[in-house]
C-alpha cells in the first residue's frame, strides 16, 4: 500500500528511469528510439529495470499515477475540519422565486424543494434576511425577494424541518442595506437616535418571539447587515453603538426567555482592509457591546487574497476572543446571463487559477473553507444559492419580478431607495453564481460541501 505522495513520485520516477533505458533518450517524450539503439539496449535495461522495480509495484504506481491526474482536489475532505463547521447558504429569495413560477429539482431530476436539496448537499444553516416594510403605501414590494417577516418565518420552518438551523440576518432597513446604502425604515424617519434604539429593540424582540413561537430553530442573529459605514441612517460610531446595544439586549432577553442559546452577530465587509476591519472591532469591545461573533463578507473576486482573509478572521479571535466567519461568499459557473438583466460576476472579474465552471465554482468554495478552518473560523454561508432566473433572457420578465419581487428591485423601490434601487431594478444579478442551473437542476458543485467532510 502506497501511504504518501513521497512514495508516489519515488515510484513514478523508477518507472520513468526504466522506461528511458528501455526506450532510449531523446529530446521529448514524444521521439521514438531508433531501430539500432533499441536492438543494443533492449536486453540489458530490461534486467536492470527488473532488478529495480518488480511488475506488482509498477502496476501499482501506474494505477497511482492515473488516480493522481484524475484526482478532483475539491471532491477531498479538508484536514483538521471541525464536524461542527457551519456550512450555510442564504435562500432569502427562495419564496419569491417560487412564487413567480420558478421549479427547483433534485439530482434525480425530480421537483423537490431547493432547502431539502440543500441539506441533502450538506448544507446545515440556512441565512434569512429581514427588512421592516418592503412595500410601497400601496402594497407593492420593493423586490430583492420581498423579506418580510412572514417570508423569514416559512422559509425558516422549511428548514427546521429538514434538520438545520438559521441565522436571521436584520437589516434595519426596508430594503437593502450595504456600505452603500443604510437607510432608516420609513417608520423611523424623523426619529432621535434614542427612538430609533426603542424601536429597533422592539422590532428585533417581536420578529424573534414570532419566529420562534413558529418553531424556526433560530440560532444566530445578525444585528445589521456590512455596517461599516453605518446602519439605520446613522453614521457615527456612538449612535450606531447605541443601536447595536439595543438589538442585543433584545437578543438576550428572547433568548433567556425561551432557554435558547441564540448568538449576537456584527456583519462587516471589506476585508480587504485589515486594520479598518480591527479597529471597528477594537470599538465594538470597547463600548461594551455585548455579542458573540463577527461575520465578515467575503467574495473573492472583489475582496482580496484567501491569505489575508484567514488572517483577518484569526486575529478576531486571538486579539479580542470573539468567534469569526464568512457571511457571504460566492462564485460563479458561468459567465452566461440567465434573465436578460446582467450579472455582478463577468468574465474580466474571474480569480486567477478558477475558471467560470462547476468545478471551478466547487473548487474556489473548497479553498476558502480550507483557509476558514486553517485560520479557525467557525463556518461560511454562501450568498443566495437558489436566485436563479425567472423567464428566459430572451423576454420580457419585468411584469414577473414586479409582481413577486423575484427581482433585484422593483421600480416601486424607487421612492425609497431613489439614488440606486429607483435606476437599476430588475432581474438577478446573481443567476451565474448559483447551486443550480439556469432550468432549476443542481450542480454537481453542490456536492462540495458532503466532500469536504469526507462524506
Amino acid at each position: 500500500m502506497i501511504k504518501s505522495r513521497m512514495e508516489i513520485s519515488a515510484i513514478i520516477c523508477s518507472v520513468g528511469m526504466a522506461a528511458m533505458i528501455l526506450g532510449g533518450c531523446g529530446k521529448s517524450g514524444n521521439v521514438e528510439p531508433t531501430e539500432a539503439a533499441s536492438e543494443v539496449t533492449v536486453e540489458g535495461a530490461a534486467e536492470t529495470a527488473t532488478s529495480e522495480i518488480n511488475e506488482e509495484t509498477a502496476k501499482e504506481a501506474e494505477a497511482v499515477t492515473e488516480e493522481t491526474s484524475t484526482e478532483e482536489p475539491w471532491k477531498t475532505r479538508i484536514e483538521g475540519i471541525s464536524d461542527d463547521f457551519i456550512f450555510g447558504m442564504d435562500a432569502s429569495s427562495l419564496l419569491a422565486e417560487e412564487n413567480s413560477g420558478v421549479k427547483y429539482y433534485d439530482f434525480d431530476g425530480n421537483e423537490q424543494d431547493a432547502l431539502k436539496t440543500f441539506a441533502d448537499s450538506g448544507i446545515n444553516y440556512i441565512r434569512l434576511r429581514v427588512w421592516n416594510d418592503p412595500y410601497d403605501e400601496d402594497g407593492n414590494g420593493y423586490g430583492g425577494g420581498n423579506n418580510d417577516l412572514p417570508t423569514a418565518i416559512e422559509l425558516g420552518k422549511r428548514a427546521t424541518d429538514y434538520g438545520m438551523k438559521v441565522m436571521i440576518d436584520f437589516h434595519y432597513s426596508d430594503f437593502w442595506a450595504d456600505p452603500k446604502r443604510q437607510h432608516a425604515p420609513k417608520a423611523w424617519e424623523g426619529m432621535s437616535v434614542e427612538e430609533k434604539a426603542d424601536a429597533l429593540y422592539g422590532f428585533t424582540k417581536d420578529s424573534l418571539t414570532q419566529l420562534l413561537d413558529a418553531g424556526v430553530d433560530v440560532g444566530m442573529v445578525q444585528i445589521g447587515n456590512e455596517i461599516n459605514y453605518g446602519m439605520s441612517g446613522e453614521k457615527q460610531f456612538e449612535k450606531v453603538a447605541e443601536l447595536l446595544k439595543a438589538g442585543s439586549l433584545a437578543v438576550r432577553e428572547v433568548s433567556e426567555a425561551y432557554g435558547k442559546e441564540i448568538s449576537v452577530v456584527v456583519h462587516y465587509t471589506r476585508i480587504q482592509d485589515k486594520a479598518d476591519v480591527l479597529t471597528l472591532v477594537d470599538r465594538l469591545i470597547r463600548c461594551e457591546l455585548d455579542f458573540d461573533m463577527i461575520g465578515m463578507s467575503y467574495y473573492p473576486f472583489w475582496d482580496g487574497s484567501f491569505e489575508n482573509m484567514s488572517r483577518v478572521l484569526e486575529l478576531i479571535n486571538e486579539k479580542y476572543g470573539k468567534k469569526a466567519f464568512i457571511a457571504e461568499t460566492s462564485y460563479c459557473y458561468t459567465t452566461e446571463d440567465g434573465d436578460g438583466f446582467g450579472n455582478s460576476l463577468s468574465s474580466k472579474d474571474l480569480v486567477k487559477g478558477y475558471p467560470a465552471s462547476v468545478e471551478g465554482q466547487a473548487t474556489v468554495l473548497h479553498d476558502i473553507c480550507q483557509y476558514v478552518s486553517d485560520a479557525n473560523g467557525i463556518g461560511i454561508f454562501y450568498w443566495e444559492g437558489a436566485w436563479i432566473p425567472v423567464g428566459p433572457a430572451n423576454a420580457d420578465n419585468s411584469a414577473i419580478w414586479e409582481q413577486y419581487g423575484s427581482g433585484w428591485a422593483s421600480s416601486y423601490a424607487s421612492d425609497y431607495d431613489p439614488e440606486d434601487a429607483g435606476k437599476y431594478y430588475g432581474g438577478s444579478s446573481w443567476d451565474n453564481q448559483a447551486f443550480f442551473d439556469f432550468e432549476g437542476h443542481p450542480l454537481e458543485s453542490l456536492k462540495v460541501f458532503n466532500y469536504m467532510l469526507g462524506k
